[in-house]
Parts: structure tokens; sequence; C-alpha cells
């Protein structure tokens, strides 16, 4: 008798362990109905400014209110994990229903079978307001995995009473600075323990490459075969070959800030050490609010090169996952998101472009204040960068491109070694992602 009690009690624990773990699966699935027939989907977002985060909330607030049948939970991502997140998410049949990320992450995650097609479910509206160079940034194969809304060019950040008082050229998007003007005049601002520019190359390989394209650089190449290999041409070493010469020659940039992020530049900008730090668009925003009061600042474009103002870029993405039982209704939600109005929303709070030729011609765009006008005018330069849609990029970039870069800017070894290294170690590494 106590036997079978024993047992019987063990059958009733299994049981209610059986059921708790089924209701947590339930709860951890990315999207679901509920008994009353309403279809809840789950929106990853990666905001992080506050202004956005509240743009991006207050839109699925309106959306809710306007769509009692599909309801929209918003769940808050971080930049810092998402491609890991994301990885265990797909993996483990949890991911959300509509995932923020950028391009250049997509295209394992494509490959991969995780993000759905979505060629078919986005409506005509959507397709043709954003320019087809913006569309190849998420096209992978004969699929669209993702739709670009959000992008930044890569400017110089000035300290304008220093440039005003120097007497050099101020440049412009219709009268741009060429990289040999730009390191000599980085060098001609040098001196009594200030630079001309600081580099925060804390990700050299980004910056390295998407600026490189004006200089005609395109370091992937895709063979008729369609695989993709590297080769470290002419083009490529000109932005390189001038960073490491100002760093290790010139001494017109510091080498203690090269790998450092974009915000630690900041506070020595702000007491006059660097006259220029070059910076994503969206930098903007900390120096409006960090700057000390009376500090003049301006926005000026990159340099150009060959290819005159062109640059890469990688624009924030919104994609649906391939598991998603509700995908018709998940692109209903991201063609709602990206009306006109409010992708212009969505790009004032995070500081950046917004992809749509409607959202990008609205006035709120083209003010000289905080020089929106400035970033509005490189938006037709900007081109998919140019590690878009080559499989094994993140391990080519963490395991390869990242230290040969941060060595070669170091000066501890020269540009053959660095050319050697992309070249042998990276197309190794590609290749194991071909085969």
């Amino acid at each position: 008798m106590r036997t079978r009690l024993m047992r019987t009690r063990l059958m009733r624990t299994r049981s209610a362990a059986v059921l708790a773990l089924g209701l947590l699966l339930a709860g951890c699935t990315g999207s679901g109905g509920s008994d009353d027939g309403r279809i809840t989907l789950r929106f990853q977002s990666l905001a992080w400014q506050e202004e956005s985060v509240e743009a991006n909330k207050e839109l699925v607030d309106e959306w809710n209110a306007s769509h009692p049948d599909v309801k929209v939970e918003y769940v808050q991502g971080s930049w810092d994990s998402v491609h890991d997140q994301l990885l265990t998410s797909f993996e483990g049949g949890e991911a959300p229903d509509v995932i923020h990320d950028a391009s250049d992450d997509l295209a394992d995650f494509a490959y991969g079978g995780h993000l759905a097609d979505l060629t078919d479910l986005l409506p005509q509206r959507l397709k043709s307001d954003i320019p087809h160079r913006s569309w190849e940034t998420a096209t992978f194969g004969d699929g669209i995995y993702g739709v670009p809304f959000l992008q930044e060019p890569r400017v110089l950040i000035a300290n304008a009473t220093w440039l005003k008082e120097s007497g050099v050229r101020i440049p412009t998007p219709e009268r741009p600075w060429d990289w040999a003007e730009f390191q000599q005049i980085t060098d001609q601002l040098s001196g009594d323990g200030r630079y001309g520019v600081a580099w925060p190359l804390k990700d050299p390989v980004s910056a390295t490459l998407n600026l490189s394209l004006s200089a005609g650089g395109q370091l992937f190449h895709r063979g008729a075969d369609g695989k993709v290999t590297v080769r470290f041409e002419s083009g490529d070493e000109v932005v390189p070959r001038m960073v490491h010469d100002q760093v290790g020659e010139d001494r017109s940039a510091p080498g203690s800030l090269l790998g450092s992020g974009g915000s630690d530049t900041l506070p020595g900008f702000f007491a006059g050490k660097y006259a220029m730090v070059p910076l994503g668009f969206s930098y903007r925003q900390q120096v409006v609010q960090q700057a000390p009061k009376g500090f003049d600042w301006q926005v000026l474009p990159a340099p150009a090169g060959a290819d005159g103002l062109t640059q890469g870029v990688s624009p924030q993405t919104l994609s649906i996952a391939e598991d998603s039982p509700h995908k018709k209704e998940a692109a209903a939600f991201i063609d709602f998101l990206l009306r006109p109005g409010n992708m212009v929303r969505l790009a004032l709070g995070d500081w950046m472009l917004p992809t749509g030729t409607r959202a990008l011609a609205d006035p709120a765009l083209h003010t000289t204040k905080d020089d929106w006008a400035t970033g509005t005018a490189l938006a037709a330069h900007l081109r998919p960068a140019p590690a878009q849609s080559v499989r094994g990029y993140p391990e080519w970039k963490d395991k390869v491109a990242t230290p040969a870069f941060q060595e070669y800017y170091s000066g501890a070894i020269d540009l053959d070694e660095l050319r050697d290294r992309l070249e042998k170690e990276g197309n190794l590494v590609l290749a194991r992602y071909q085969r």
C-alpha cells in the first residue's frame, strides 16, 4: 500500500512537472493566438536611444489601438548580443515574429532558412518607395530577407571654431575634401599636444571597408561560380594607409584611441584635443546632449576618392522569422511601421536617415539645425557595404580582419602583412562557408 501510494505521488509529481514544462514552452513561443481568436505578434526592437525607444513604443501602441485582432508585443533587444541571441532563438524555435537587425547580420540567417522571403509578402507601395540600392543590402540569392529602413553615413564631426580660425577650406557635399587633402589638413591642424583627427576604431573593419568604397575599394570579389574571394587591391589600400600614416608618421591622430568606441572620443573632442572625429551621423545626438555650453560644432562630409562620396552602409532592417505562423500579419505591421510619416518619426528618434524616398524628402530632415541637411545630401551616395552578402563574414571579421587591421594601424605589421593575412587567412574562412 505504501509502495503504491509513493508510486501514485511520483506519477502526480511527474505529471505536474510535464504540465509546468508545457506551459513554460508555450509562453516562450514566438507568436500565437488567444482563445478569443486574437493573434499576438512579438516585435523585437533594438532601439536604445530614449527618443527611438519612445517612437517605437508609440507606434506599437497606435497599431494595437487600430488593429484589435492582431496585437503586437514589444520586446526589447540589444545590439551587443543580437546575433548570438537570434541564433539561439532560431535553433530553439522561439524567434520573435518581427526582427529588428542590421543588413550585414542577415546573410547566414537568410541562407540558413531562418528568415522568411519577403518578396511576395510586402505591398508594392513599400517596395517602390525604397530605392533598389537599398533593397540590395537585404537581398540574398533570389529572395528579400529584410526591409532596410534606417541608414547612416559616416561623417566628420568637427570643432567649427578651430577650423574657422585655422583658415582651412571647409568642405561641403558639393566640394568635399579628397583623401590626400584631408590628410594634409589634419597634419596642418596638429601640434602642441593637439591632433587634427581622432580615429575611434574599436570596430575597424566596417569603418575601413565602407569608407574605402569612395577610393574604389571592394575587397570581396564574386566569381562566375558565385563564390567570393578576398583580394586586397590598390583601392583597398587608400584609407588604411592614410590612417596608418596619420597615427605613425604624421602624428596627426593619437594612437591611444584606436581601440576606442565613438563615444570615448567625445570628452577629448569637447576639450579641444582633436579637431575632427569620423563618426556615424547619429552621434550628433550625443554631441547635442553632452557638448559644453558655447561649443560650436558642425558636420562635414567624409572625404571623397576616385568614386566620389560613395560609401558603404548596412541599413537597419526588419525581417520576419520563417517559423512565424502569421507572416501576412507581420508584413502588415512592418508596412504600418514604415509608412512615410512613421519612417520619419523613427529616423528622427534614431538621428539617422530613412531609406524611403518620401520620408527622406520630409522638411524635418533638411534643416540646418543639427546639420540634418548635410546628412540627407549624402543619402544618394550610400551603397551596400562590401561584405553585405558574404557568407561567413562575421567569422572572417572577428577572427581575421579585426586583429589584422588593429595590428596594422598600431604599427605592429606592415601593409604587405595586412594584405597577406586578409587574403590567405580570410579566404580559408570563407571557403568553409562556400563548399
